[in-house]
């Protein structure tokens, strides 16, 4: 009764955390984690063995990265300097701070454009490098997708 109570925590989190990827500043990540933690601590921790946690944790901490280093990394191949980067990061969480999900997408464009701009580079440069910014941020929410879903078929996996 309480593995199959367990197991269904388990799988709330995962589809919620699934789920809440989309959200602006709601800790998908965080919610998994807590739903692996919740599972082991109701079957006595018999679930997931040390180096299932390691493997867990390491996915868990490669969607943390994915977010911020797709959207540097994206705005950087389209020609944003150290400037446009941040601006698009910045971008980013102000963007989903004041505006949503729009400001998600738009933030970083805006503010990868507008550092680009402040730093002196032309309009056009500027604003190739804004692009850059919100593609990286679209592939970074889809990696962080992808490995949501990693980490918890691999839980679910050694727990089932």
């Amino acid at each position: 009764m309480v593995n199959a109570l367990a197991d269904g925590l388990f799988l709330l989190a995962w589809l919620a955390a699934l789920l809440l990827t989309f959200v602006p500043l709601v800790p998908a990540t965080l919610v998994l984690l807590l739903g692996a933690l919740l599972h082991e601590a109701l079957v006595g921790f018999a679930g997931l063995a040390a180096a299932d946690w390691a493997v867990f944790l390491a996915i868990l901490a490669a969607a943390l990265l994915a977010d911020n280093l797709a959207v540097a990394l994206a705005a950087r191949r389209f020609g944003a300097g150290r400037a446009g980067v941040w601006g698009a990061v910045l971008g980013a969480l102000l963007g989903a701070v004041f505006f949503g999900p729009l400001g998600m997408l738009l933030g970083p464009l805006a503010g990868a454009a507008l550092f680009e701009l402040l730093s002196g580079r032309a309009a056009f440069e500027a604003l190739r490098a804004g692009t850059g910014g919100a593609l990286g941020f679209f592939l970074g929410v889809l990696a962080r997708l992808f490995l949501h879903a990693a980490a918890g078929a691999f839980a679910w996996s050694r727990i089932s």
